[in-house]
């Protein structure tokens, strides 16, 4: 999905002109991905726009693999192609709307083209084949857990959607919209849930062998949805047509058939045995030494953290929780422990002196048959009162960093030659930015260049790391790859090639994430409020997110989630 090479624009025209020849599926490495649909329009959009802007408008093919699943992009790059100038990026959404209400009717039209939007993104995050129990962190921001929740929301949303339409519209929907949704979620929660199988069995938790045994029942529920499709769905027409395996891949090449990936068993003893864990850390205890420490609470982002008690043993166990302040709020405090808990902490701010403290969490369990274990937890509070308040709109540091989505700029500055485009849902978690027209020339950031100006918020000072998450767009421009620019209010502009010194195995990382990350570091002389301007230099380049780490921060998949705007509303004072 991604364009190797256009011809510059101020190049003699070949007799012949240009063509472009592009793939919805691939075979090859890293991975073949050929099952469903993972294209976003808005992707496709955003590279033929590049092709047709640059004169390669001659011939336009496109290799979609099995026709079944990519009815929508096949639709979209068709229509696209007979009338570019019809479909600007800000009409994609309206695209997907008409086009479901072709196939659906004007009533199911809005939320099903939502749909359609969504799980191409959900998917375009990491396709199908390249899913694997680690994708996504099971212990930092949630991330896991959350992508399994929005998914099967999605699917949830779907199937009753599904179930409202006339008869005779259900299996247009299913092939189009719900099988995909419900297939993918299926994987993805698949994916996660062998992923907390084997960390529990690491971590000898009791609720190990149930997880293996949902595994189990996820990966059967995969056949399940493919002979749907294949043997009830319109009667089998569209028998083997969902015969693509895509579970159990070791190397670049397919499978020849679904295999479940391994998953682990353990024996537990009949006693009760207390086991803990806290959010950030896949450490457990007591099998460290020393004291288990929380994320950081701070008045600014009031965030809540939690406590996992797990059971290693047949037999229940009893705990209670005391908190070393009262404005430290556990819930709940008290109970039985059989296979696991999540206790809930929060903060209670009003009460919270000005400063900086660690809070001790002392947690007693007791068992009448098996040891008891005295558990310590520290929770690091920052009551930050003594700051100023952070400027309407500002984005707010926690936990050593701050996230940015980059539609999200608190000014657009255009320049005499470029400005900015959203491509609405581009990329991994919201939208893309790019400089416009892609035709625009390279530019030396000064005063009055394109740039995007994002407020932010710090509570520390010092070095700091700033990471652009793009689109892994290649250098089609062959001229030494593709720049842009980072900055802090008034400081020198940091040049960023996002292709120099890649590697094959750059690439690869690339395609299997679908993103291109790039570095730059910078200083921070106080905290306090600052401007992050990111700079256009050569158009091509889209931004979908910046992270800004003035720590060593939690690993994610997708980035930490975007960081609280200040918006000061007087009755919750944030």
């Amino acid at each position: 999905g991604n364009i190797r090479k256009l011809p510059d624009p101020g190049d003699k025209p070949r007799g012949g002109g240009y063509g472009i020849y592009y793939h919805y599926d691939y075979v090859g490495g890293p991975r073949n991905y050929k099952w469903l649909n993972t294209n976003q329009i808005s992707r496709v959009w955003e590279q033929m726009h590049l092709a047709f802007e640059h004169g390669a408008d001659r011939l336009w093919i496109v290799n979609v693999g099995d026709i079944k699943p990519m009815e929508f992009p096949i639709s979209f790059f068709l229509d696209y192609a007979w009338n570019p100038d019809a479909w600007p990026a800000e009409r994609l959404d309206e695209y997907a709307r008409l086009w479901a209400e072709q196939q659906f009717g004007r009533n199911a039209s809005k939320a099903a083209a939502e749909m359609l939007t969504r799980y191409t993104q959900f998917n375009s995050r990491r396709k199908p084949e390249l899913l694997s129990p680690g994708t996504y962190s099971l212990v930092n921001s949630r991330e896991a857990e959350s992508v399994v929740l929005e998914y099967n929301r999605l699917a949830e949303q779907a199937r009753l959607l599904h179930d409202s339409l006339q008869p005779e519209a259900r299996d247009a929907f299913y092939q189009l919209v719900l099988h995909p949704v419900a297939a993918s979620a299926n994987l993805n929660e698949l994916h996660v849930t062998i992923g907390k199988n084997r960390l529990y069995a690491e971590q000898g938790r009791a609720g190990t062998n149930a997880l293996a045994e949902r595994a189990a029942d996820l990966f059967q529920t995969d056949s399940l949805i493919t002979f749907r499709y294949n043997h009830v769905m319109s009667g089998g027409k569209w028998n083997h047509m969902m015969d693509q395996t895509h579970i159990g891949y070791t190397y670049w090449q397919q499978p020849d058939a679904n295999k479940m990936p391994e998953v682990r068993k353990i024996d537990l003893p009949e006693n009760a045995d207390p086991g803990m864990a806290v959010e950030g850390s896949t450490r457990w205890w007591p099998m460290e030494k020393g004291e288990a420490v929380l994320p950081e609470f701070d008045s600014l982002n009031r965030q809540s953290f939690y406590i996992e008690l797990f059971n290693r043993g047949k037999n229940p166990f009893e705990y209670t929780v005391d908190a070393g302040e009262a404005w430290m709020q556990v819930a709940p405090r008290a109970g039985i422990i059989e296979t696991e808990t999540r206790l809930r902490v929060d903060v209670d701010w009003a009460k919270v002196p000005a400063g900086d403290r660690r809070v001790p969490i002392t947690i007693t369990t007791s068992a009448p048959a098996g040891a008891g274990a005295r558990f310590s937890v520290l929770a690091p509070v920052r009551n930050d009162a003594h700051f100023k308040k952070p400027k309407k709109g500002s984005f707010v540091e926690r936990n050593g960093f701050v996230s940015i989505e980059a539609e999200h700029a608190s000014r657009t500055i255009c320049g005499a030659s470029a400005g900015w485009l959203r491509i609405p849902g581009l990329g991994r978690t919201l939208s893309g930015m790019t400089p416009f027209p892609v035709t625009a020339p390279a530019r030396s950031p000064e005063e009055k260049s394109p740039r995007l100006e994002y407020n932010a918020f710090f509570r520390s000072k010092g070095k700091v790391r700033v990471r652009a998450f793009l689109s892994p767009t290649l250098d089609y421009s062959d001229k030494g790859g593709l720049r842009y620019g980072i900055s802090f209010d008034g400081g020198p502009v940091q040049i960023v090639n996002m292709h120099a010194n890649r590697t094959f195995q750059d690439w690869e990382e690339s395609v299997r994430n679908n993103v291109t990350i790039c570095l730059s570091e910078h200083a921070l002389e106080a905290p306090g409020e600052h401007v992050l301007k990111y700079w256009m230099v050569d158009p091509g380049v889209v931004l979908q997110k910046l992270v800004v780490e003035t720590g060593p921060g939690d690993p994610t998949y997708l980035g930490p989630p975007e960081s609280l705007r200040w918006n000061m509303n007087p009755k919750k004072g944030r």
